[in-house]
């Protein structure tokens, strides 16, 4: 009976899962039957493999072929499967020889003419080959620089269904054929993992742009070296936005091993820049206050997609005008912000994305976004900001501020509260501003600091440290706690809080490089914790 199995990878959310091919040809009614529970995308197959086989210049079977997708449990969706599919349905005709192709792994899409079509996903599917023990992955030529980006895997790239089919005629060369170049897995790109990210990566953006709010800065720095989330609570105009899309210019590059996760992540989403297999630079994200929860946290009809959360994945997510957003959406990040990853449950499969990331949120203090009249006039504002001063009631203005929930806010580590600057503000505080390199130089020693005390553990930011273990191996020196038993007895912060505060702390002992955080320390964590005035 002619019959030959090749492999390929389905993807749920971010696992890849081996699927065999199997193809048999057989007299009866002239038809390509796929079985396996394929979706639309993937029984569109029959046509698009047909014509690609055709203008190959290769003979199409006249009889009838089966083609089941084993385990036949398992959704499999997308166009991914077409080059396995066309090579097994080849190899059953005894065009090409079928010994050896289970031994290969196929991933890509066909064109009509017989063109290898790149597609999503193409990292995280190589890499469930090369943990499946696959030692070879054929792949279409746009998708090799991101294929070779993992190790431990022979990769080949071709250009055309007939270069392939010429590589496998010619008992898989070492060196490919013509249309089909083979290259060797692991080959990542020079990214300067760990270094400074340079100002050149972030053009037009420096934190000294940002004038008049010290604490602001301040606030920033801390948490972008120990991974805290930060709220920004002020009028329009006085540099919140700022702020957010600056913070990304003092993070350090992404290691090698999180590099790949936040480039699995964008390929699968399809987000990959051009020319740019491997993403070294941590992501900013920031989605509009209209995005659904689908698109904040994943998920989709058909295929599951990572949202927005996912994809800042050891980056960062802005959500601007936060109190806008839909109550759903914003409750929907306290998942992922107390176990670092999204779990989207549809009916038949579960797909689970990583999603630590840093969150900033930005909000107006009330429905009008103007600032209350006794706050303006003590911060020496003209008499024309006070005549516009904001006449929204207290019940207003809660309100406004309840769309952010108590358990969301109980999660961030950072409260920071701007005020309108005036002009004797902005020319003496121009002295003191720094720029990006030299705060992201700062981030760095502190992050090596925290690396280091956390050395052997599976942690490398203060933020990531479990209370459990943060209270039995990184207490803070003794007596350090007194401001945190006081804010407690008298009900200012939740136990959660405590721990928040705690890790707080860790990271301005690291940005100070003391050993263990002191009552200063804690004290002044614990102070941008219930909320800092700029």
């Amino acid at each position: 009976m002619p019959l030959a199995r090749t492999h390929s990878i389905t993807l749920v959310g971010v696992q890849g899962h081996p699927v065999e091919i199997e193809a048999d040809i057989e007299n009866g009614l002239v038809g390509l039957l796929l079985v396996g529970l394929p979706d639309t995308a993937l029984r569109e197959a029959r046509d698009r493999i047909r014509a690609a086989i055709v203008n190959s210049k290769e003979a199409w079977p006249q009889r009838r072929i089966t083609v089941g997708l084993s385990p036949a449990s398992l959704p499999k969706r997308g166009s991914s499967f077409d080059i396995g599919i066309a090579v097994a349905i080849l190899g059953a005709a005894g065009v090409i020889p079928a010994a050896g192709l289970a031994d290969l792994m196929f991933v890509g899409e066909l064109g009509l003419d017989g063109r290898l079509r790149p597609v999503r996903g193409v990292l995280p599917a190589v890499a469930a080959a090369v943990a499946a023990g696959f030692a070879t992955v054929v792949v279409p030529a746009d998708n090799a620089p991101e294929a070779a980006l993992v190790p431990g895997i022979r990769v080949l790239a071709a250009s055309s269904l007939g270069a392939l089919l010429g590589w496998l005629r010619a008992g898989c060369p070492a060196d490919g054929t013509a249309g089909a170049t083979v290259l060797q897995g692991g080959s990542l790109p020079p990214d300067g993992s760990g270094a400074a990210g340079p100002h050149a990566d972030f053009p037009g953006r420096d934190l000294a742009d940002l004038v008049g709010q010290p604490t602001a800065r301040r606030a920033a720095e801390i948490c972008a070296a120990g991974g805290h989330h930060l709220l920004l609570l002020g009028p329009p105009g006085v540099g919140k936005t700022m702020l957010a899309e600056r913070l990304p210019t003092v993070l350090p590059r992404l290691e090698a091993a999180a590099a790949l996760e936040v480039t699995a992540i964008h390929s699968v989403a399809g987000t990959l820049p051009p020319g740019s297999p491997l993403l070294s630079r941590p992501p900013f994200c920031a989605p509009h206050h209209t995005a659904t929860k689908a698109a904040i946290v994943g998920g989709g009809s058909g295929i599951i997609r990572p949202g927005a959360a996912s994809l800042a994945h050891h980056g960062c997510l802005f959500l601007d005008e936060a109190p806008e957003f839909s109550r759903d959406v914003l409750d929907a990040l306290r998942q992922p912000l107390e176990s670092g990853e999204v779990v989207v449950a549809r009916s038949g499969q579960t797909a689970r994305f990583p999603a630590r990331f840093t969150l900033l949120l930005a909000a107006n203090p009330c429905p009008c976004a103007r600032l209350a009249g006794s706050v303006a006039a003590g911060r020496g504002a003209r008499s024309a900001v006070a005549r516009s001063a904001c006449t929204c009631p207290p019940a207003a203005r809660r309100r406004y501020l309840a769309r952010l929930s108590g358990p969301l806010l109980d999660r961030v580590d950072v409260k920071v509260e701007f005020l309108p600057v005036g002009r004797a503000e902005l020319l003496s505080d121009r002295r003191f501003t720094e720029p990006s390199s030299v705060v992201a130089k700062r981030v760095e020693l502190a992050r090596a600091r925290a690396a280091f005390r956390l050395r052997g553990t599976r942690w490398r930011l203060n933020a990531e440290i479990p209370g459990s273990e943060l209270r039995r191996s990184y207490a803070p020196a003794p007596g350090a706690l007194a401001p945190l038993e006081r804010a407690m007895d008298l009900g200012e912060i939740s136990a959660r809080g405590v721990d928040r505060v705690i890790r707080l702390s860790w990271t301005v002992a690291d940005l100070a490089n003391v050993a263990r955080p002191t009552i200063t320390e804690v004290s002044y964590a614990l102070g941008l914790w219930l909320g800092a005035g700029s």
